[in-house]
């Protein structure tokens, strides 16, 4: 029976990283050449660029710890802006960590699934996980997320010797892969008009706050008053 369990969970896991081999996994993958790129430009060695894709696991924290080092920012200081660039995923892992947690599930475990959420992995997350059996979700999850991570370590190796021949413009616009990419996912998993209206405040609201607010709360607080406001606009259930 152990046996079967464990074989089920390979081919869910399989059918993760074919979904994230679909496209998803290719997009974030190409947005991670212009950090391999940065990383050689400022000194630093192609095992550094990767694991840094591996343990920050977020392009724009990518480019301000990299761009932080080459203008000789203290290390506190380079720790204190990456960890406010990464503040907007708190909000996103505990929207998605319901649908990973199961039963008897340990506290490290979740760490880990946390550790996996970035911009890709979570609107896949959201709109595929709902369609997969509970049990199977964290399997999936890994699966998928781990060939995002693999195929962008791969993009960050590449984009560190490609650094010649890469203009920078090109370079830089590959980071707004991503971005783009996490739009058009949004857009197609709308549900109702608050889905519409969050994303549509959203892009309103996000660079007014970057201009009066900024220091990495910026996002935060856009999410908070067009989410509050798509929350509101949500159909209400009929009473049973």
């Amino acid at each position: 029976m152990s046996v079967s369990v464990e074989w089920s969970s390979w081919r869910v896991a399989l059918a993760g990283m074919r979904d994230a081999l679909s496209l998803p996994a290719w997009v974030v993958g190409f947005g991670l050449i212009g950090v391999g790129s940065l990383a050689r430009d400022v000194g630093y060695p192609v095992e550094v660029a990767v694991l840094s894709t591996m343990l920050v696991w977020a392009g724009p924290s990518q480019v301000i710890f990299f761009a932080s080092i080459a203008a000789g920012a203290a290390w506190s200081a380079i720790a204190i802006a990456v960890g406010f660039a990464s503040l907007r995923f708190l909000p996103m892992t505990v929207a998605i960590l319901p649908l990973l947690r199961r039963p008897g599930q340990s506290v490290w475990m979740q760490l880990l699934l946390a550790h996996y959420v970035a911009v890709t992995a979570w609107t896949e997350g959201l709109r595929r996980l709902p369609h997969v059996p509970p049990p199977q979700r964290v399997a999936y999850f890994l699966g998928f997320a781990n060939t995002c991570m693999a195929t962008s370590s791969i993009g960050t190796f590449l984009g560190y010797y490609l650094i010649g021949a890469l203009p920078i413009p090109f370079a830089a616009g590959l980071l707004c892969l991503t971005p783009i990419f996490f739009l058009a996912s949004l857009t197609a998993g709308l549900r109702h008009r608050g889905d519409a209206a969050a994303i549509m405040l959203g892009l309103v609201l996000a660079p007014i706050c970057d201009r009066f607010i900024g220091g990495g709360f910026d996002l935060i607080v856009a999410g908070l008053i067009a989410g509050t406001i798509a929350f509101a606009l949500r159909p209400k259930k009929a009473a049973p």
